[in-house]
């Protein structure tokens, strides 16, 4: 009998994707036996309303070089492609039926999103297709999510990633202050944002 396939879901803005990312994924993929880790880069994400967010096939292709030597990733643009806003229940939802009934979703995201999650478009729903990978920094206290409903603290697998002192937020600023990012990301990512002169405005302008 086959076993079931178990994917791992990595979704996120990816503006940029960054070594923190990376490494969460291998490591979920690592710890939790995944067969596969799709990293999903948002196409609207509702969340990021009112910030400049780059250009979504940019922020596609980003991914593309950096997960392209790992043959345990792969890359999906079913957020791209949809029209409206990006919602993780939809995405959780397509994926299950193009995976089938027998695989096992699990989805891999920050601790801090994790303690959002209530908020989350059909939060609850969400839970019916998948258990949660929260990947959290060195310090992080599990007492902050007892927050949550004990229904949901029963599907969410909590791990640590000292990586994930890494931020895009502070990537970002680094290229606007012309500040180096190397070593904080992969080098064909790096060359592609100065290629692309991704990051040189800031929201204001």
């Amino acid at each position: 009998m086959t076993k079931p396939q178990k994917i791992g879901i990595m979704g996120g803005t990816f503006d940029p994707i960054h070594y923190g990312h990376l490494v969460t994924a291998e490591a979920a993929r690592s710890e939790y036996q995944l067969d596969e880790v799709v990293f999903v880069p948002t196409g609207n994400p509702p969340h990021k309303a009112g910030r400049l967010v780059a250009d979504a096939e940019k922020r596609l292709q980003m991914c593309i070089l950096a997960t392209v030597t790992n043959q345990g990733f792969s890359v999906s643009r079913i957020e791209i492609d949809r029209p409206g806003n990006s919602y993780a229940y939809d995405t959780v939802r397509l994926l299950h039926e193009q995976y089938g009934n027998g695989c096992q979703i699990y989805f891999i995201t920050g601790a801090d999103a994790i303690l959002e999650i209530a908020s989350w478009h059909k939060s609850q729903e969400l839970f019916d297709f998948c258990t949660f990978i929260a990947a959290t920094r060195p310090g992080f206290h599990l007492s902050e999510a007892n927050k949550l409903p004990d229904d949901y603290l029963g599907r969410i697998l909590f791990m640590e990633i000292p990586a994930l002192a890494i931020s895009s937020t502070d990537i970002r600023q680094r290229v606007y202050d012309d500040r180096p990012i190397h070593y904080l990301l992969p080098e064909a990512v790096a060359h592609y944002i100065k290629k692309e002169k991704l990051y040189l405005l800031t929201e204001e302008e």
